[in-house]
């Protein structure tokens, strides 16, 4: 029996894939470790959004076989969307020593294929990167064994095709699962002791199944009894529909926090970035969103420095950021990715330099917006849940987080994971709440 190591680059959705992997492999007599030297195959499921993301996957690949060199050979597979987007560079690259790669939509070969890989000798190269238009794994139930939280693809692949992205080309096109096969894994983690579960999509607001769209889903899954929070992510800000926002804002199971992401506040660019909104359309979305819920919690993402994005276009973004006041953000710095649109057209032509300033300055701005949001919570008291005993920097403090996704410090006692707790917050920062425990909610 093969023991097999797996570690995760990226997005949740790649979390969720490793765990589809783990149950596809156990299913046909594998098992699995956490200690990398024990094992016999390695495979790394990789992220192929950002540069460094590939750095990191590249040098990985070195170090494990630098290691395993002094101890005896070990087979390297590389999964996901740098198997997808790489898979020349991976396979022809006599430094690389990889055995076999696989896609995002081929993971249920993967016991074939390390079958041919052994049958053909250690350094025969195998390779499934074969992109579907109907697999979605709804046969398979990922080995989510723990936690508070459980992730729930509710669809794969994008039909977007913004030009930064890479996502349609290493994920393929959208696909999204039947309503009652979303809510028999819902109830299957709820038996499991899961309290909230995170609805999952590259653009999961678009999810459309036999009539259906997401804002029946979230009803149909918020009827599942011992689930008492559902969260979604990532949407896109095209598929927001009154009723979709009436569910979010009125449902009591579906938290009051929405990712928006921005990406720019400048017509022109994000008409360059085919994002098929403009910035009226944005900031009224904004305050539909407000109108039904008041205080609701956005994020949004960020992209600063995208191709021929001049310093005056750069102060759109910081005029959104402004007037929306998000309570989170994650800002990057643009970066050509293979096969997309932009890297085809547009010349990456802002400089580093420019670059640097502007995501010092959002990171500056967003901060201080983080920061005064969260004060103006303190008095009062929130509903939390509890998914960690003792934080990483104190043994004294328990953590959890509040209905708008924000995380909350309290001391320790006499709580368990899993539970819901009232809270009243007492201080901020831009990062967290902290806050001394009411009561213990019976739920």
């Amino acid at each position: 029996m093969k023991k097999v190591f797996i570690e995760t680059y990226g997005c949740q959705m790649n979390v969720y894939d490793s765990e589809i992997v783990k149950s596809v492999l156990l299913k046909n007599g594998y098992e699995l470790t956490d200690s990398e030297q024990e094992a016999d195959v390695v495979l790394l499921n990789t992220c192929s959004v950002r540069e460094n993301a590939n750095k990191k996957v590249f040098n990985r690949i070195n170090n494990i076989q630098r290691q395993r060199n002094e101890n005896g050979k070990v087979q390297i597979g590389i999964l996901g969307c740098m198997a997808t987007n790489f898979r020349k560079q991976l396979l022809e690259n006599p430094k690389l020593p990889i055995d076999f790669i696989a896609g995002p939509d081929s993971y249920k070969r993967l016991p074939q294929l390390l079958e041919e890989m052994t049958a053909n000798g250690a350094t025969a190269k195998n390779f499934d990167v074969t992109l579907s238009e109907f697999e979605t794994y709804s046969d398979v139930y990922p080995t989510q064994t723990e936690g508070v939280n459980a992730w729930i693809a509710v669809m794969r692949g994008c039909d977007n095709f913004c030009t930064f992205c890479v996502v349609p080309y290493t994920r393929g096109r959208e696909r999204s699962r039947s309503p009652q096969n979303v809510v028999d894994e819902a109830k299957r983690l709820a038996d499991q002791g899961f309290r909230q579960i995170t609805l999952l999509g590259q653009n999961v607001n678009s999810y459309q199944y036999d009539g259906n769209d997401f804002a029946d889903l979230l009803e149909k899954v918020s009827d599942v009894q011992g689930i008492e929070r559902i969260r979604f992510t990532s949407p896109h800000p095209k598929d927001f529909p009154r009723r979709l926002l009436k569910v979010i804002a009125e449902n009591p199971k579906v938290c009051k926090q929405i990712h928006l992401p921005l990406q720019a506040g400048n017509d022109r660019v994000l008409e360059m970035m085919n994002r098929t909104y403009t910035q009226k359309e944005f900031l009224d979305l904004v305050d539909e969103i407000r109108e039904l819920y008041p205080k609701m919690a956005l994020s949004t993402d960020i992209i600063i420095g995208f191709p021929t994005e001049t310093d005056a276009e750069f102060e759109d973004t910081v005029a959104v950021m402004e007037k929306v006041q998000f309570d989170s953000a994650f800002i990057f710095k643009y970066s050509e990715r293979p096969q997309t649109i932009a890297r085809r057209k547009f010349p990456d032509d802002v400089p580093e330099a420019a670059k640097k300033e502007r995501i010092v300055r959002l990171n500056a701005l967003q901060k201080r917006h983080s920061y005064q949001k969260n004060l103006a919570h303190i008095g009062e008291t929130h509903e939390v849940l509890l998914d960690q005993e003792f934080t990483k920097k104190s043994p004294d403090d328990f953590q959890g987080r509040n209905d708008g996704n924000k995380i909350v410090i309290f001391p320790k006692g006499d709580y368990r994971k899993g539970q819901f707790l009232n809270v009243e917050i007492t201080d901020a920062t831009s990062n967290i709440l902290r806050g001394r425990v009411v009561n213990v909610l019976n739920r």
